[in-house]
């Protein structure tokens, strides 16, 4: 059975609202839902909130004026300069999607794509392309990111994932010591808990960070209508985990909701997220625990997703609860506590 008529066949079972036709493809209607081209609500946005006393984005003429100025937490990803900016101030998304940012050290430029900062490394090349791991390049594919809030999150209870609302809570515990702080929502996915930290108003700013160009699209979709969130000091940033675009000590709290197990290189991104903690800063995470099972395609609704998918679902790294808390110390964290309940775990621990 081909991959395309497979999904249509399951995909009704994951969400009964899925929008297909009869014997139609899923790939064909998430080739025409999901533009690649900026959104066009986005430049509206901008144009009418000039005289908003709540979104810091300046009058045209303004803008047209501005100097560069100094985004102190915003980093090159490869020599880890201060980024110059040019542009509105503020950390909201009309704002950010009006400026430009340079590296003065090594001259790379970076500027909004669609609807997101691209801090990557490769951003801006033209002829280089670079392929991550199979279970990285997964979660780029637009039917993923589709997904996983319609039927493949939701599957998560099955391992003993408690619900985003519950995890919300437990997390929103251990990042007391943060609030009123920076918060980074790394490997943000959709941005399930992005909006719900952002919404929640206990931190200065949200940065919801995916590496997946279309997680973040996906993002944008949810949150395009709430005027909450898009005024608030609320950005989408493409970026890897193992080489963050943040000074060193710039960042108060780092979430990362069921990501763990997908990286490419725990140890590189754990390492990375200290860097970033300022002293006392706290990281929150989530996974599956190692287990028989423990993975997301356990279930019987989406087992024949491994059939499409393949190597991605079979190459995910599952860690013992000890060895997690080895690695946040390894990496130079301390204050390690955990809360278990069958194959999940959700771990913290500070920087000193």
């Amino acid at each position: 059975m081909e991959a395309g008529s497979m999904a249509s066949s399951i995909l009704p079972t994951l969400h009964p609202r899925l929008p297909f036709e009869k014997n139609s493809s899923p790939f064909l209607y998430f080739r025409r839902n999901c533009p690649r081209s900026p959104p066009r609500n986005l430049q509206s946005f901008l144009r009418f909130r000039a005289s908003s006393s709540v979104v810091a984005v300046e009058p045209e003429t303004q803008v047209q004026s501005n100097k560069s100025s100094i985004y102190d937490f915003l980093a090159c990803p490869i020599c880890y300069e201060p980024l110059t900016r040019k542009g509105p101030s503020g950390l909201n998304l009309p704002a950010i999607y009006r400026s430009g940012f340079k590296c003065e050290k090594c001259n790379k430029t970076f500027s909004s794509k669609d609807m997101y900062l691209d801090l990557t490394v490769t951003s801006g090349t033209k002829a280089y392309n670079e392929f991550k791991p199979a279970r990285t390049e997964l979660f780029r594919s637009p039917l993923v990111s589709f997904l996983y809030e319609r039927g493949w999150r939701q599957n998560f209870d099955r391992s003993g994932f408690p619900g985003p609302d519950e995890e919300f809570k437990m997390a929103q515990e251990f990042f007391k010591p943060a609030t009123g702080g920076l918060l980074v929502d790394v490997s943000c996915g959709s941005g399930l808990f992005s909006r719900k930290f952002a919404k929640s108003g206990a931190y200065s700013s949200v940065i919801a960070l995916d590496f997946s160009e279309n997680m973040l699209r996906q993002c944008y979709e949810f949150i395009k209508n709430d005027e909450s969130i898009l005024t608030s000091n609320f950005a989408l940033v493409r970026a890897d985990i193992s080489r963050l675009p943040f000074a060193s000590g710039s960042v108060d709290a780092v979430h990362a909701g069921a990501a763990l197990h997908c990286w490419p290189s725990p140890s590189n991104a754990v390492a990375e997220i200290s860097r970033v903690l300022r002293s006392g800063g706290v990281f929150v995470g989530t996974t599956f625990l190692s287990s028989p099972v423990n993975s997301p395609f356990s279930s019987g609704a989406l087992r024949p997703l491994r059939q499409i998918f393949g190597q991605a679902t079979n190459s995910y790294s599952y860690f013992t609860a000890k060895e997690i808390e080895d690695l946040c110390k390894t990496c130079g964290l301390v204050n390690y506590t955990s809360k278990i309940q069958r194959a999940f775990i959700m771990f913290t621990a500070q920087k000193p």
